[in-house]
């Protein structure tokens, strides 16, 4: 997927995980998941990944 904006990069894919274990998306500050301080709301893991780009 070619994002043609900046500001739709952002939209779509700044500060956005996705939980490992559950597929969730969560939206947090990038320093706090590298961290290990933000979990997913639905099965509490810690395994967090960004947002693929295709």
């Amino acid at each position: 997927m070619m994002v043609k904006f900046d500001e739709a990069e952002a939209r779509l894919f700044h500060k956005k995980f996705v939980c490992k274990r559950c597929k969730s998306v969560i939206k947090a500050p990038n320093m706090l998941v590298i961290q290990g301080k933000v979990k997913c709301r639905k099965c509490n893991s810690k395994a967090l990944r960004t947002v693929r780009k295709k």
